[in-house]
């Protein structure tokens, strides 16, 4: 990145003051140490910040000596002041600046290190009051960062710990200065840093009726470049956090498409707690499979579900992949292996493949899994709260809409199938038994297309659909949905209900002797 600041405008010296006031204390201590003891900065620091560096043995001034004016207010109000503000925004190429300086007795801060008050973790508390996060709004901080950032021709302003290193670094190999470009590189960063705090403060403040909050702000910084789009013509970028949901571990740049199939993939995998095994084309789950015993079982239930759509496809599971479930996939063309962990034999026999993109999934991608999803709309974006949890499937004895109730091993079909049909694109058809799918219809504009679709895949495989279990992601419009699974062996039904005609779906399925339950829930996925 090229600088944006004339060089006419850049001034180089060593650090020789820094002023410290942070909420996160992670590596602050050896910063501070090292500021001092190797470079001889002046340190000045307030409140909770000052002691731990005043216990740590560094000499601090505290802000308050060093102004001339107390903190005020509960600390409140700590540095906003003249001589801070002055000291920082004051341009060292500026013969009028620095005389005004001396006037006013207003020295340079070259080095500012602030973090903000953790308000976004604060509200995301459960039942945290308005007093709570009201208090949890920093003031002095976001000024700083902003009046220092504004000076990056002169100033180095530091809002991430994870940054300490990089600062130290600059300073060994430039006699105590940190390089312009460095300065950009995290003044930049400390924008994007308050656009995304204040951001999270109005969508916590600005709420419309019933909660919602009448402006939406997101800002976050660029995680790659990805190979392409929906198609090569296409350019695509990915911003955010994606490393702390996933670590690519070989094979091929990750395009637009495969970030889609990775979320696809981890949301259904994180859906069961057996050991399964799942695989995806085009974000669509094409097969399902459990074992609690053996993992290459598991996914040799998937794969006889549908044995030719997995090519090129995503491949994920819930366990760490093992020796023998590598050896079997190896020979399959895959284009996405995901997994939490992988034995170090699988690795081997996986990095022989050398475009093949193998991932594993981090136990962060858990805390962004409820995220909202947001999509672009005509003039702006819609923003819907994420499809987390599987409704519907407690008490199902108690949604038994047919005569005949669903036996015990019907029941746990029926678990297994509406898991999997949460995750079909609508609309969605599954038949499937207690540990494995048997049949997936897709994406058809009429549920009856996709019921025959998944017998037909079905049938394909040479799977018997003769005692299965269907789940529909959403109600039968008419019965003729329902007849296809009966006709091909179907003998129990997991769907929303609420049809105009569900006392016609309901004699089919009686007149049939099948059990059916309605979850008084859909899982419309779009």
């Amino acid at each position: 990145m090229a600088s944006r600041i004339d060089s006419k405008h850049h001034y180089t010296m060593a650090i020789a003051r820094a002023l410290l006031s942070v909420s996160d204390k992670s590596g602050l201590v050896e910063f501070a140490k090292s500021l001092h003891e190797d470079h001889g900065v002046e340190l000045l620091s307030t409140g909770g910040t000052a002691a731990v560096l005043r216990e740590a043995g560094l000499p601090v001034i505290d802000v308050a000596d060093y102004t001339g004016a107390p903190e005020l207010f509960e600390g409140r109000l700590k540095t906003l002041h003249p001589k801070v503000h002055g000291g920082l925004l004051q341009r060292r190429d500026s013969d009028d600046h620095v005389a005004q300086g001396k006037k006013h007795g207003i020295p340079t801060i070259d080095l500012v290190v602030v973090n903000l008050y953790p308000f976004e973790q604060t509200v995301e508390k459960e039942g945290v009051t308005l007093d709570e996060a009201i208090e949890n709004i920093d003031i002095g901080g976001p000024s700083m960062l902003r009046s220092a950032s504004k000076n990056y021709a002169a100033v180095t302003v530091v809002a991430d710990p994870g940054d300490y290193s990089r600062v130290l670094s600059e300073m060994g190999e430039h006699e105590g200065d940190t390089t312009l470009r460095l300065r950009e590189e995290l003044a930049i960063k400390v924008f994007r840093r308050t656009a995304a705090y204040d951001g999270a403060i109005s969508n916590f403040l600005g709420k419309c009726d019933q909660g919602t909050a009448c402006s939406f702000a997101i800002n976050l910084p660029l995680d790659r470049d990805l190979r392409y789009g929906d198609n090569p013509h296409q350019k695509s970028r990915l911003y955010g956090a994606f490393g702390e949901c996933f670590s690519q571990l070989q094979g091929k740049e990750l395009s637009y498409t495969n970030i889609l199939d990775l979320e696809a993939a981890a949301d259904i995998i994180l859906d069961y707690r057996r050991p399964t095994v799942a695989i995806l084309k085009h974000t669509n789950p094409c097969g399902v499979g459990q074992d609690d015993k053996d993992l290459r079982v598991a996914w040799d239930k998937a794969f006889e579900t549908d044995r030719q759509a997995p090519f090129g496809g995503v491949i994920v599971m819930n366990r760490p992949l093992t020796e023998a479930l590598a050896r079997v996939i190896s020979g399959i063309f895959t284009d996405v292996i995901i997994a939490p962990d992988f034995e170090p034999e699988a690795r081997a026999i996986l990095q022989k493949k050398k475009n093949l993109r193998i991932m594993k999934l981090e136990p962060g991608y858990e805390r962004y899994r409820k995220d909202p999803v947001v999509r672009s709309a005509p003039g702006g974006l819609m923003v819907m709260d994420k499809d987390h949890t599987v409704m519907g499937i407690d008490d199902l004895e108690s949604k038994v809409v047919t005569k005949r109730p669903p036996t015990e091993q019907e029941m746990m079909a029926m678990r297994f199938s509406w898991r999997v049909v949460k995750h079909v694109k609508s609309n969605a058809i599954v038949f499937g038994s207690t540990d494995r799918t048997l049949g997936i219809g897709a994406g058809q504009m009429s549920r009856v297309d996709s019921a025959r679709i998944a017998v037909w895949k079905a049938k394909e495989a040479g799977l018997s659909l003769k005692g299965s279990v269907i789940a529909s992601d959403g109600l039968f419009p008419f019965a003729d949905g329902l007849d296809a699974a009966i006709n091909a062996g179907a003998t129990a039904c997991i769907q929303p209900g609420g049809s105009i005609r569900d006392e016609e779906v309901i004699a089919a399925a009686d007149e049939a002797g099948m059990t059916m339950v309605f979850t008084n829930h859909r899982h419309f996925r779009h």
